[in-house]
This record gives structure tokens, sequence and C-alpha cells, in this order.
């Protein structure tokens, strides 16, 4: 066990086996025991996000009951139990493209019937587009991880006029209760049913498609290869999604939110 872990963490810990977890493109470490969860990360406004957002959500939807947060040494650290079931980027899941967009589109609407009356977190364009300004202001962007055709050629010059095109092309929005990162790692079901949400910095009030465009990448990403060396899975088709949820695609806002995601 890392000796900088709080104390009041440490205890909680106890007599437990911890494993790191590789899974994701988060830049935080996760130690994974068989019912407890370690996240430890800098400090921002999405650790205290996911503490906050947490524990509003209890019993509306399945998420980890956070058990501590704190602060010491510039590192956040989030002590949570842990989700059963599968990520549904599991073989499992992958491998039944079908019965896998019935279980996406189960915790898409599960997360959209929550009441947002009273939601603690705020992830709307003001919000988004102020975080997505100070990442660029501060050489926070990871050109590393885009899209190819996102800068270059054929997109951007950069990611100050690609910021410059988001806030001047913002949409309407329709707020809903958004998971703010719906990607197949972060969902978990056990058989059919949904058992779970985890990483939930970006949670809060966001138009539907914030949710949409990221599952929609998502989805195209796993079902490709792109993160299981490279090993696609046949019988998906992009449109699947819209299908199964029995919504019209709306092309501009799906493109919106994709590029606003590449400022994160």
């Amino acid at each position: 066990m890392e000796s900088r872990i709080p104390n009041t963490i440490r205890r909680l810990m106890e007599g437990r086996s911890f494993e790191e977890n590789h899974i994701g493109m988060s830049d935080s470490r996760v130690l994974m025991a068989e019912d407890l969860v370690l996240k430890i990360q800098r400090p921002s406004p999405e650790t205290e996000n996911e503490c906050k957002v947490c524990r509003w959500l209890d019993r509306r939807i399945p998420v980890p009951e956070i058990l501590a947060c704190e602060i010491s040494d510039g590192m956040a650290y989030t002590l949570m139990t842990r989700m059963k079931g599968k990520m549904l980027c599991d073989e499992t899941y992958m491998a039944d493209p079908q019965r896998l967009l019935r279980i996406v589109c189960q915790g898409l609407n599960l997360l959209w019937k929550v009441d947002i009356t009273d939601c603690p977190c705020d992830s709307t364009l003001d919000v988004r587009l102020q975080a997505a300004r100070y990442n660029v202001e501060n050489g926070l962007v990871d050109l590393d991880n885009v899209e190819e055709d996102t800068f270059g050629e054929n997109g951007f010059a950069d990611p100050e006029e690609l910021l410059r095109w988001l806030e001047d092309n913002r949409p309407e929005e329709d707020p809903v209760f958004s998971h703010g990162d719906f990607c197949m790692p972060n969902i978990f079901a056990d058989g059919d049913r949904i058992s779970g949400f985890i990483d939930l910095g970006k949670t809060g009030k966001a138009d539907r498609w914030q949710d949409l465009a990221l599952c929609y990448r998502s989805l195209k990403a796993n079902f490709e290869g792109r993160y299981n060396g490279g090993f696609p899975y046949p019988g998906y088709r992009p449109g699947m999604l819209f299908e199964t949820l029995g919504i019209r695609p709306d092309p501009e806002k799906l493109r919106y939110y994709l590029l606003l995601d590449e400022l994160f």
C-alpha cells in the first residue's frame, strides 16, 4: 500500500489486497480491492464534483458510495465502494451488439429520468466552455488523444480556433441529468441490467447530446477494436444507437459535443 495515502483512508483499506487498474483514458491512478476502489488524482473541480454528486444521487441510480474524500500533499484521494457486474466493453456484451445497445439505452434513460430540480452540479455549456477555455489558455489540451481530423489541413488550426468556433456556435440546450463521460468502461451491467455508473466527475445538468455524442464515439471505437489490441467485433452499425433509443440523429449537436470533448 502506498505510503502517501492519508491515514484516515488507510485505516478504511486495512485487511484488503489492492491491485492497480489500467482500463480507461483518465490520468488518475485507480487501486481496486474486491469491494473497494481508491482513486488518486490531482485535485480539480471534477474530483469535488464526483464526491458531491455521488452523495446526492444516493438511491436514485446505482453509483459508488463515497467512503472518504481527502486532499493530501497535492493529491486527491477518493475511497468508494466497487460497482458489481462487468463494464459494457467486456467481451460478454461486445459479442452481442443488440444486447449491448439495449443495456446502453437502459443506462441513458436511467440518467435522463433523474429529477434535476435540486441537482448540485452544473455541466451546461456556460460551465463547460469556461473549463475548456482554462484548458486551452493553460496548455492542457492533450493533442496526442484527439481525432485525426480535428486539427490540421481539414480541421481547425489549433485548440484556440476550435474554442472560438465552439463559443460562436453554441446549440440550444435541453438539460437532463447527464453522466458527462458516457463511455463503455464507465457503465456496468449485471446480466441484462445496469448495475452502476462510475467516473462521475463531469456529471450534472447538461444537454442529453453530451451523453449521446460520447456514447456514440465510444461504441464505434470499441466495436472497431481501437481499445482491445485491434480486434473488431462484427454486427454493429453506428446508427443502431439512435434506432434502439427511438430518436432521430442530430448531426450538428453530435459534432458539437464531440468537438467540445477534444478540449478535455
